[in-house]
């Protein structure tokens, strides 16, 4: 039988979760079956490295500002690729199903990966015409995908919650190989609390710098240093915030970093400040590192934990509780080590790479639509 075609349609496959998901269903979909097509709308970006052996890369054709309207260029892009379905993801949800309409597309997949808190009036009405064009529309957590039926008026029937997943033999609990430490100086003994994610407002990383001075400032912190890795428009407002605090030499922006695994065996435990989230894949690469989390208790974060974690979740916008939070881990090592290993233990077995990957190849064919899926809870199974 001939393959399934299927075009990945997003803006580009740099940095950030969505984009690391995207590529992973690329490399992990049955090539039997499925041929993979991914069409980047401004350019390709660092998670396309290697891409290219499991699947086709297109870069868009220039388009003008009417586009958004009457994207013709685009769909004359989609026709020639002649895919089977358009899959499209955060950012392009309008503009690619449009397209996909246009070019006659037989059926059209989105997945949401996150939104913002509140919502703006102009993305819902928009995003809801996209959604009248969707066959299915993906959220990636239950609260998500609440939300979506609230905000933007998906119909019920249309959602299915398809959580992120990660390989958790590749993020799995390592030793400290120093590397870290001996780049940033830091002692053997130094307790590292740390981060890693986009540089952005919604992941209110601001927060979590004014939780590390206070918690400095009380004399709790163990001698501790805040380590956040990521890129992002807010880094020039967050390094005069730590100058502000002056907390020059124990707060570290590290930038866009390739050695994940280097900081995941140097930190402690992870945490987030985010203001909204969808399913954090930082969040699950780190518990399946076998580390301990003190997050937010925003979007998916609470379902990512589950309820023998869930005194890990903190309120967001709170820097007060983030630095309690903190101080009690830091002075708990024995309740740390036990809540790093029920971390891995719980992404091993709710958020696993395989199950995400072949939700979405059903997805793909059309088995398991609607609300006979089950697809306001949060299981993955279609």
């Amino acid at each position: 039988m001939r393959r399934l075609r299927v075009l990945h349609v997003i803006q580009n496959l740099n940095y950030g979760g969505m984009e690391r998901v995207l590529a992973d269903i690329a490399r992990y979909c049955d090539r039997a079956r499925f041929e993979t097509h991914v069409l980047c709308l401004q350019y390709l970006g660092r998670f396309s490295e290697g891409l290219e052996k499991v699947a086709t890369l297109h870069l868009a054709a220039p388009m003008s500002r009417a586009s958004m309207f009457w994207p013709r260029t685009l769909a004359n892009q989609m026709r020639s690729i002649a895919p089977d379905v358009v899959h499209s993801h955060s950012g392009v949800w309008y503009k690619a199903t449009l397209a996909a309409r246009m070019a006659g597309v037989p059926r059209i997949v989105h997945t949401e990966h996150g939104r913002a808190k509140p919502d703006p009036f102009r993305s819902r009405v928009v995003d809801s015409i996209g959604a009248l064009r969707s066959h299915v529309v993906v959220a990636v957590s239950a609260a998500l995908g609440a939300q979506l039926r609230r905000d933007v008026h998906v119909p019920e029937r249309k959602i299915l919650v398809i959580p992120n997943g990660v390989d958790t033999a590749t993020f799995r609990p390592r030793a400290d190989n120093g590397r870290l430490r001996s780049e940033l100086g830091l002692s053997p003994n130094t307790p590292v609390i740390g981060s890693i994610g986009r540089l952005e407002p919604i992941k209110g990383y601001g927060v979590m710098i004014d939780a590390f001075d206070r918690l400095r400032r009380r004399g709790a912190d163990r001698g501790a240093v805040l380590i956040i890795g990521g890129q992002g428009s807010e880094r020039a407002a967050l390094e005069q915030r730590i100058r502000e605090h002056r907390l020059d030499g124990s707060v570290f922006l590290l930038g866009w970093r390739d050695d994940v695994h280097d900081l995941h065996c140097a930190f402690k435990l992870f945490t987030m400040s985010s203001i909204s989230e969808g399913t954090s894949i930082s969040l699950l690469e780190a518990m399946s590192a076998g580390l301990a989390p003190v997050v937010t208790d925003v979007g998916g974060n609470a379902a990512v934990l589950g309820p023998q974690l869930s005194h890990r979740l903190v309120p967001s916008a709170n820097p007060e509780a983030l630095a309690s939070a903190w101080q009690e881990i830091l002075e708990n090592s024995e309740g740390l080590k036990c809540d790093g290993l029920k971390a891995r233990q719980r992404v091993q077995e709710a958020f696993g790479l395989e199950a995400m990957v072949r939700s979405y190849e059903r997805a793909y064919v059309g088995t398991g639509d609607g609300a006979a899926s089950h697809a306001s809870s949060s299981s993955y199974t279609l």
